[in-house]
């Protein structure tokens, strides 16, 4: 076989979501933090495009870029890289990454106990990984503090009207809407439509509706909208159905979405410090949040989140870049990655 580049992936999904994870054939890009070698990667782009779009990756896959960490505290830094942008944080993925760092030693495992602290673009998370037996049986991990920019906010949307909404940070920017007000009960049959409307309410929130992190003006704008059911109390299981652009659901219960929650729940008083609830997804998949301490950013009134869920490693791929592939950088195509406002 003739020379080629190659790039190492191990597949990795937590509760139903991929989130692959790029481990060996990648030099860490430029930067002081990860933050700054997030952007880097941002702006020449091709790593993303030739992992996540056609014919190598699809609109339901994430991928994530192991780097040095650039803090002596931290056992290694992360790059989140999805379909349409790169989140400073996402829960799926920070399972993923750990329980790949540790069941390919890439990290020493100690059981029955792991703790340790990765570098997201976000910041600093802290990981406690429940082992045996040379896997990890769950990841625990405390989230960036969440905190929320709105609540009860009206909201004017192309075909629904005026809804309301809550946007909140819980690592990414959410527009939280009622499952019940838009007509939905968070079944996989309405998949589609929960997609499509979805998008409609994120590009209403990211144009009417400020959000800025206090500590960092460079996270700005609903990326992602939550479509959740009234919440079921302490202690319960609540679903919810997260869109992601372009507009397809996160098949997990989502850890970024389930901290802006909690921190809306918090705001509103129905949770408070040590308080637990359960965030199920569409296909049924859960994550455990529970609320660890509270916090301020800013100006803001803030939580620290903790979500617990699982990964499982799918294989290890090799990806060759080949010089006379026709599509080095993929391909999208608008009957899979709908919506006019995608990267082509």
């Amino acid at each position: 076989m003739r020379s080629r580049r190659t790039i190492t992936v191990v597949g990795c999904h937590a509760g139903g979501e991929v989130g692959n994870v790029v481990v060996d054939g990648v030099a860490p890009p430029a930067g002081a933090t990860v933050f700054e070698q997030m952007q880097a990667l941002q702006r020449d782009d091709t790593l993303r495009r030739f992992l996540l779009r056609e014919p190598r990756g699809s609109v339901a896959t994430h991928a994530n870029l192991i780097v040095p960490a650039t803090r002596e505290d931290c056992a290694a830094g992360y790059i989140i890289m999805e379909p349409t942008e790169y989140p400073a944080m996402s829960g799926s993925n920070t399972i993923c990454v750990a329980t790949v760092l540790l069941e390919t030693g890439r990290v020493p495992m100690q059981e029955p106990e792991t703790t340790m602290r990765l570098e997201a673009p976000a910041g600093v998370v802290e990981i406690r990984a429940t082992c045996r037996d040379g896997r990890v049986e769950s990841v625990e991990l405390t989230n960036v503090p969440a905190f929320t920019a709105h609540l009860g906010a009206p909201l004017d949307v192309d075909e629904l009207g005026t809804i309301t909404v809550d946007v909140a940070f819980g690592g990414m920017w959410y527009a939280i809407a009622d499952a019940g007000e838009l007509g939905f009960a968070i079944e996989p049959h309405e998949a589609r439509e929960l997609s499509r409307v979805g998008e409609l309410v994120r590009v209403a929130a990211r144009e009417q509706l400020t959000c800025v992190h206090p500590e960092n003006d460079e996270i700005a704008g609903v990326s992602i909208v939550q479509i959740a059911e009234p919440w079921q109390g302490i202690g319960a299981v609540t679903k919810n159905a997260v869109v992601v652009a372009p507009g397809r659901l996160d098949r997990s219960a989502t850890g970024t979405g389930l901290s802006a929650r909690m921190a809306v729940l918090h705001a509103r008083g129905l949770m408070n410090v040590g308080d637990a609830m359960t965030h199920a997804s569409a296909i049924g998949s859960t994550f455990e949040g529970r609320i660890v301490a509270e916090t301020t950013v800013g100006d803001y009134g803030a939580i620290v989140p903790a979500i617990c869920g699982s990964a499982f490693i799918t294989g290890i791929t090799e990806l060759y870049v080949d010089p006379d592939d026709p599509f080095p950088e993929g391909y999208l195509l608008s009957d899979t990655w709908p919506g006019d406002d995608v990267q082509r």
